[in-house]
């Protein structure tokens, strides 16, 4: 807390804020579905001593859920074994031993999830089990269609690179360098909106079409949501590494979702790579189940698992299909070749050592990345090797921000304090807005969408920023 902003917190006793509603309405769904998890995986298990451990599982996170509902106080979390317990039980006591509806919402939400997790790491037979693996699962089946699409796209692009030469050989420098900037926007977009992105757009390396894109009605419509747009530095950044010629030309990523945001996020490793707009990607998922969805390391082999069994993994109806008697239609044969050329590109780069895991600890702690250069220094100096440090979702920029009430008119590199100039960090975010901080709008933009339909008016809230449908792309370069 020492390090963290002088900014008062969101707080989900503001009940005009998305952290009232989260804690209100979206954690207790969130522990009922991890309560049905555990009881169906229960219920298929044999062995006996195993099968009460689940159900103390589910025990304990009933309990949990009745104490957030009924805004008991939350409670020292267990130990497991892990150095970062004494740090959140610290910052509770710090912090008054608050109740589930008057407390930083930063500090409750990662409690919420880091005692989820101690449920799990302190039994003896589900130590490893992620309660919400079928979730991330379910939503890359459903997310199909356009895993099929950017597959063949981002394979037919990777041969035209690969080949030397491109429709681009003629263009003039000023041209060709447009063109890789539009290119390098559209990979950054695709993993900013996720499947919400018009895949169409996605070029095929031809001049033309990308003189069509950097045209089209449909670019223009999705840069109109955002709101902040700082691609074309990001790019400047690499694109100066680049033509310098420097040997190592890292780029890190701070991961957010899996399913279908883990496999853009690999096709923007994939394209930074084979591009030479990089030499090594860095990619930083969680250490344990966190806020749902969020990558760990596994759901990186899962999702090279299925690209080398795709068909069996399509195919296969799921536990609903099973009960509404659907059969999965066919993969073809094509689409199923798309997929093992993308796990034998991403293997290769992944045994070549161009492409790394490297989760941290820090990133479940409970405060703000504000802390980062004082609590976890040895990350904090990692970071500085890297040109580019691009950090996904909109918890990450929460973090970043210390998920503070900041005035919207607040310069980001302000509000990121410590990670900001002169950090020895180049910093890019890629977030939807999902929550109520935001930064770096021009002065009466913030009023400007508050006065659109359902943008919150003078109810007091920002619900235009609670809508997904709004994103900033902010960086800022800590090494200038």
């Amino acid at each position: 807390m020492e390090y963290d902003t002088n900014v008062a917190p969101s707080s989900t006793a503001d009940k005009n804020s998305f952290a009232f509603i989260s804690a209100r309405d979206r954690w207790p769904i969130i522990l009922t579905s991890a309560i049905d998890d555990v009881h169906r995986a229960v219920s298929k298990e044999t062995d006996a001593e195993k099968q009460e451990e689940g159900k103390s599982i589910t025990q304990g996170l009933a309990k949990l859920k009745y104490e957030l509902q009924h805004d008991r106080q939350l409670t020292p979390l267990l130990d497991d074994g892990q150095p970062d317990i004494a740090s959140y039980n610290a910052e509770l006591e710090a912090r008054g031993n608050p109740r589930w509806f008057d407390v930083a919402w930063l500090y409750a939400e990662c409690y919420l999830y880091r005692r989820m997790a101690t449920l799990f790491s302190t039994s003896t037979h589900w130590k490893r089990y992620d309660v919400f693996s079928k979730q991330k699962m379910s939503t890359f089946r459903s997310s199909r269609p356009a895993v099929l699409e950017l597959a063949a796209r981002y394979n037919d692009m990777t041969r035209q690179l690969a080949s030397g030469h491109s429709v681009l050989d003629n263009a003039s420098e000023e041209e060709r360098e447009k063109a890789e900037q539009t290119l390098f926007t559209e990979m950054c977009e695709i993993c900013l909106w996720g499947n919400a992105t018009d895949l169409s757009l996605l070029t095929n390396l031809s001049y033309e079409d990308i003189q069509k894109l950097q045209g089209s009605e449909s670019r223009k419509a999705n840069e109109e949501k955002i709101i902040v747009n700082d691609f074309a530095a990001a790019f400047a950044c690499l694109k100066t590494a680049q033509k310098a010629d420097a040997k190592e030309r890292r780029v890190d990523i701070v991961l957010d979702n899996a399913g279908f945001e883990l496999f853009v996020d690999l096709v923007l490793a994939g394209y930074l790579l084979e591009s030479g707009l990089a030499t090594q990607i860095v990619l930083h998922p969680k250490n344990i189940p966190w806020f749902v969805s969020d990558v760990v390391p596994k759901d990186f082999s899962d999702l090279l698992t299925v690209l080398v069994n795709a068909k069996h993994f399509y195919e296969t109806p799921s536990e609903d299909e099973k009960a509404d008697g659907v059969s999965p239609e066919t993969l073809s044969e094509a689409d199923a070749a798309n997929m093992k050329t993308l796990f034998e590109s991403w293997s290769a780069l992944y045994a070549e050592g161009k492409m790394l895991l490297r989760p941290n600890g820090f990133w479940t702690e409970g405060g703000s990345y504000w802390r980062m250069p004082k609590t976890a220094s040895s990350l904090f100096d990692d970071l500085k090797e890297s040109e580019l440090v691009i950090f996904k979702g909109d918890l990450n920029y929460r973090k970043l921000t210390g998920d503070a009430l900041w005035d919207p008119a607040t310069p980001f590199t302000e509000a990121i304090g410590p990670l900001g100039p002169a950090s020895g960090i180049r910093v890019l975010t890629l977030r939807t807005c999902k929550a109520d901080v935001v930064v770096g709008l021009p002065k009466g933009k913030d009023e400007e969408l508050r006065a659109m339909e359902g943008g919150g008016g003078d109810s007091g809230a920002r619900k235009w920023a609670w809508s997904g449908k709004w994103a900033v792309v902010s960086f800022c370069d800590g090494k200038a």
